[in-house]
């Protein structure tokens, strides 16, 4: 089997170019950009919070025997438990670190959310933009029934628009979109588990008899 049979750059154009269409004009640039830069965390192991509780433990420690302006100097590559220390550094309370985690790990699964719907909207769009190709390619069959050579090269575009669309939708598209589903539930679930050690951490190392901000700028008594 000649696999240039199934090569038509007509037929290409019009479902990939067609499908990406329909992904810019239903998706805001910034949905859009997160889903292709979404395609880099596909090879990589799935979010596990185990190294991140054994530093979160660490830093009890180290709150412990030097206090908790101690932790102002470690190096914390992740962004939400670096934002819980340096509430817990600023001396809010467990309410306030607790709400700030929650925030954050809610704002993390509807970036996700949004990356996974812009692959899902793509692979709807396929299969309709393979179906406007073979259209395109019949009225171009028709238009030149006196050539026989033309007549072919419409019928080629015409059937490959339509496998163009179903591969790119199932093959491509909607296995993105699951996976990128199935991390983001891995990784709240994960995060998670973060959030009750961080919380006993702030309940302990709280300023007692003081007056505290919250992280979204509220005052509470300590």
């Amino acid at each position: 089997m000649n696999l240039e049979t199934f090569l038509d750059p007509y037929a290409l154009a019009l479902v990939g170019g067609g499908t990406i269409a329909s992904a810019v004009l239903r998706t805001s640039a910034g949905d859009l950009a997160r889903a292709l830069l979404a395609l880099r965390t596909l090879p990589r192991r799935r979010f596990a919070a185990d190294p991140l509780l054994e530093q979160i433990t660490a830093f009890g420690r180290i709150a412990r025997r030097h206090g908790p302006v101690a932790l102002d100097k470690s190096v914390i590559a992740d962004p939400d438990v670096a934002a819980a220390i340096a509430d817990i550094v600023d001396g809010h309370g467990p309410d306030a670190v607790e709400s700030r985690l929650r925030y954050l790990r809610q704002a993390r699964i509807e970036r996700h959310c949004a990356a996974a719907d812009v692959w899902a909207g793509m692979a709807e769009a396929a299969p309709a933009m393979g179906m406007v190709g073979t259209l395109v390619g019949l009225v171009a069959m028709f238009v030149q029934m006196t050539d026989p050579q033309a007549i072919g090269g419409a019928m080629a575009v015409a059937l490959l628009a339509t496998l163009y669309g179903a591969l790119l939708a199932n093959l491509v598209a909607m296995p993105v979109a699951s996976r990128l589903r199935a991390a983001a539930r891995v990784e709240a679930f994960e995060r998670r588990r973060l959030e009750e050690p961080l919380v006993a951490l702030a309940a302990r190392e709280q300023p007692r008899g003081t007056v505290v901000r919250s992280w979204h700028g509220a005052s509470e008594a300590a």
